[in-house]
């Protein structure tokens, strides 16, 4: 395919969108809207930029499901690991490296992966570096509203491995009671999953937050992982990959 980057002055080459409304026929925003869908190829190679250019002599065909219907925006669901940014600190882009087709999962069901369902993505729920578990990009400004806007009444699901003996009364005092950054903290579902893991079920968990509670009852966290926000969980996605929140699943 020809260097999009070319000088249309001196070559022969065509924007595609122009190319193809041509072929087809049909409009020149209803070629773009077909590019950008992912459902044009360029001599066998997918091309979603109509800004693409390319020559009389090149192959281009439109998939034979090639619709015009409109792009939704998506929500991605990633289970970050240990190490990778999580969006709090500013040491760089947020986890979104590993937003790529190689890591899209197989495990669950999805959709056909179009690179503009990379763009404009919103981190609606950080995590710490050291933590693993469930972060939610979204480009829906409904579900982003939900998860930041609406953070304080979106429950969250972390599993914490700890060491030490907890203090007499600990565990309640880890559902209510314990201060943070000054302040009493709301009454929150802790309980023992075995003798060295805690779930917490908080709503809106601040930075070292969970650290400090336990370190407060006489405990020390060796791993944090979040397992589910709101009604949705994280379930068997494999470390590393990421999938599409799907139609009638709702945080």
């Amino acid at each position: 395919m020809t260097d999009t980057t070319a000088d249309s002055s001196t070559d022969n080459t065509v924007r595609l969108a122009k190319r193809l409304s041509e072929m087809r026929p049909c409009s020149r925003r209803e070629a773009e809207l077909y590019i950008e869908g992912g459902f044009v190829s360029v001599d066998g190679v997918v091309v979603e930029e109509a800004g693409a250019r390319v020559t009389m002599e090149q192959q281009i065909v439109v998939a034979p499901d090639a619709t015009l219907f409109e792009i939704l925006p998506v929500t991605i669901l990633l289970h970050k690991p240990v190490g990778a940014n999580g969006g709090i600190g500013k040491d760089g882009s947020p986890a979104v490296h590993l937003l790529n087709p190689a890591s899209l999962t197989r495990s669950a069901p999805g959709q056909r992966f179009l690179k503009r369902h990379l763009v404009n993505l919103t981190l609606t729920t950080p995590l710490e570096t050291h933590a693993s578990g469930l972060l939610v990009f979204t480009q829906d400004f409904r579900v982003s509203r939900k998860l930041v806007d609406e953070a304080a009444k979106i429950e969250h699901e972390i599993i914490a491995e700890v060491t030490g003996d907890i203090m007499e009364n600990g565990l309640a005092l880890l559902n209510h009671g314990l201060p943070f950054n000054g302040k009493p903290l709301p009454p929150m579902k802790v309980s023992w999953q075995n003798e060295n893991r805690l779930r917490f079920a908080p709503k809106n968990p601040k930075p070292g937050q969970i650290e400090h509670m336990c370190k407060l009852v006489g405990l020390t966290v060796v791993s944090l992982k979040r397992i589910r926000v709101g009604r949705i969980a994280m379930s068997s996605l494999p470390v590393g990959e990421w999938r599409y929140l799907q139609a009638h699943e709702r945080f």
